[in-house]
């Protein structure tokens, strides 16, 4: 982190604007939608030129970058923070990642919503995700598993670019990656409003679903 005392009162001012073009941008996004994200219009909510906001954010997608870099590295964190703890597992981090989501929804929709037509996030972004699965890897990894290799588990070792080098088995990979798939449809239906109306309690239906991913196989007990 950069020591703020450091900074001059040029650079603090700087990093002051950003913050609050970024605050803006959350606001539109909230609002419309990331794809109505407007440079023009934040810059007429805090009193300058659209040339003058070009300044701190040279565009659009600069602006969408840093918003989807704070989005993960957000997520990341609160992993790391739940992985630390004393006896956290799988469970621990499907407990994180329903709370990050609910807490603020267009974040979550921001990076696991639908693409920004025409955006393509920086390398940089794959690296942050890669800290979000690790520890989901690492759960999966320590739970004893008979399963019967399936062909999808040959597969999976051919194509381990996405474990970004965990050296969990194949069978921890799949187990990982339906666990990924899983909550995060049952928590994008949630977001958007699809299980209004039905009669359930979602968070009991997102437990079940947990339940279901982390039950013992093979006849193994966890």
């Amino acid at each position: 982190m950069v020591n703020q005392e450091a900074k001059t009162p040029r650079e603090r001012y700087r990093a002051q604007v950003r913050t609050e073009i970024k605050d803006r941008a959350w606001e539109q996004i909230a609002t419309a939608g990331t794809s109505a994200l407007s440079l023009n219009a934040i810059a007429k909510q805090l009193g300058m030129s659209g040339p003058a906001l070009y300044r701190y954010y040279a565009g659009r997608d600069e602006l969408i970058t840093e918003l989807v870099r704070d989005a993960y590295r957000s997520l990341a964190d609160a992993f790391g923070a739940a992985s630390s703890r004393p006896g956290a597992d799988v469970s621990t981090l499907a407990s994180t990642l329903r709370t990050w989501a609910l807490e603020d929804p267009q974040r979550y929709f921001l990076i696991y919503g639908t693409p920004v037509p025409g955006y393509h996030a920086p390398d940089d972004i794959t690296a942050i995700a890669s800290e979000i699965m690790a520890p989901i890897l690492d759960a999966f990894a320590g739970l004893p598993s008979s399963d019967t290799a399936s062909a999808f588990d040959a597969h999976l070792e051919e194509h381990r670019d996405w474990a970004d080098g965990h050296p969990a088995p194949a069978a921890a990979l799949r187990r990982a990656l339906t666990f990924w798939t899983r909550l995060h449809g049952a928590l994008s239906l949630e977001l958007a409003g699809h299980f209004t109306g039905m009669g359930f309690d979602p968070a009991r239906f997102y437990a079940a679903e947990l339940d279901e991913l982390t039950a013992p196989r093979g006849g193994d007990a966890m």
